[in-house]
């Protein structure tokens, strides 16, 4: 691994003399220099149970409790020199793309705004405050509002990304609280802090959330035979609304801090079942996950008036009538991915009936690696 400062020059530091620096037609590094893209990924998670029980100030007050599981989807973030001493940041699947001079400040007006959150904190907290001439290109496996966590996972892959260039001995437990104080307190969105573990640990986890910050992932270790059988009886389905889960947070954080009894006692449940569904998975109980999930899914309706909507009990209906166990929201509420427990023999029977309801449904794959980032061997494409 090249050290901090071989890194930062290869990437147009400002400690790169002046008659060193190429014409703009060409990569701000030293001829004699290497060509290097850093490439990361990060996994998209489910929510088996306990989501919302993770979020201030439930969290420091009552301690929350998650159990949930890493998947086949990603975001992406790949990093490389710009051709023309110039910050540039590229969303793939959004169609964005910002150029900025090399001066830190100037991203201030940036619309990508965890793009320039982590190059922001990265730069100033780990790179001495010197702008790196770099060309950020990202994309991520879900429509932005999915539920699955997709903003805190790009956001997990970008402090890897940054974590590789400037050479930062940074563990999962520290890319996952740095990823939530860039997100969470930086750019004050709203939400909890499951996610940014998840796609930093990756795999099964059971999450607790304590006052102070404590978090403490507990990796389960499940059978082969029990994640092949929770594997096939997933079904998840696209409702086919993105949702911004900013409202619904904000009424959970309301009900809260006002200790509304409908809001905390529901809350109370969802981390009961977070115990309940991690002892009933470690049995390879489906039915009882499938009792829980329902359970869940009645609670978490409670927390929030905007949790379901029409579109989203339309699909629930459908695949219950197909054959499912149980079905429930991933993420907070109002749209994105429902997950269904199926019988492993109806699963292609409530597939069919969630897509002539509607939505996008299909199988999905369990993951069991988190964040991780490397050097291409490629030179150029």
């Amino acid at each position: 691994m090249l050290g901090a400062n071989g890194i930062h020059k290869m990437f147009g530091g400002d400690d790169v003399p002046a008659s060193r620096r190429p014409a703009s037609t060409a990569l701000p590094m030293g001829a004699s220099q290497p060509f290097v893209k850093i490439r990361s990924r990060a996994p998209l998670r489910l929510g088996l149970a306990g989501g919302g029980t993770d979020v201030s100030p439930y969290s420091e007050e009552f301690g929350g409790a998650i159990l949930n599981a890493t998947i086949n989807r990603y975001a992406f973030a790949f990093i490389e020199p710009s051709p023309d001493w110039k910050i540039r940041f590229v969303a793939s699947d959004l169609g964005v793309e910002e150029c900025f001079p090399l001066d830190v400040d100037a991203l201030a007006t940036a619309q990508l705004q965890l793009h320039a959150a982590v190059y922001r904190r990265m730069i100033t907290e780990f790179g001495a405050g010197r702008p790196l001439a770099i060309t950020i290109r990202t994309s991520v496996d879900a429509p932005a509002g999915s539920g699955l966590g997709s903003s805190s996972a790009l956001v997990v892959a970008l402090v890897e990304a940054f974590r590789t260039v400037l050479d930062v001995p940074l563990g999962p437990y520290e890319v996952a609280h740095l990823a939530f104080e860039i997100e969470r307190v930086d750019l004050a969105l709203a939400g909890g802090k499951q996610d940014h573990y998840a796609a930093a640990f990756g795999g099964v986890n059971f999450i607790e959330f304590m006052a102070d910050d404590r978090v403490i992932v507990n990796p389960l270790r499940i059978p082969r035979a029990a994640l092949n059988e929770l594997e096939t009886s997933l079904v998840t389905c696209f409702s086919g609304i993105s949702r911004r889960s900013e409202e619904i947070i904000d009424e959970q954080r309301k009900g809260m801090s006002e200790k509304m009894v409908r809001t905390i006692e529901g809350l109370h449940q969802l981390k009961s079942d977070a115990l309940k569904m991690k002892q009933a998975l470690l049995r390879a109980d489906i039915p009882e996950m499938a009792r829980v999930l329902n359970q869940s899914w009645l609670a978490k309706k409670e927390t929030a008036s905007g949790v379901s909507t029409t579109k989203i009990e339309t699909l629930h209906e459908a695949a219950i009538k197909a054959g499912a166990l149980a079905g429930k929201i991933s993420g907070a509420g109002g749209g994105g991915f429902i997950m269904f427990l199926v019988p492993p023999e109806q699963r292609l029977k409530v597939i069919s009936a969630l897509n002539d309801a509607g939505g996008r449904a299909e199988g999905v794959q369990l993951t069991a690696d988190g964040a991780e980032s490397w050097i291409s061997p490629t030179k150029s494409l």
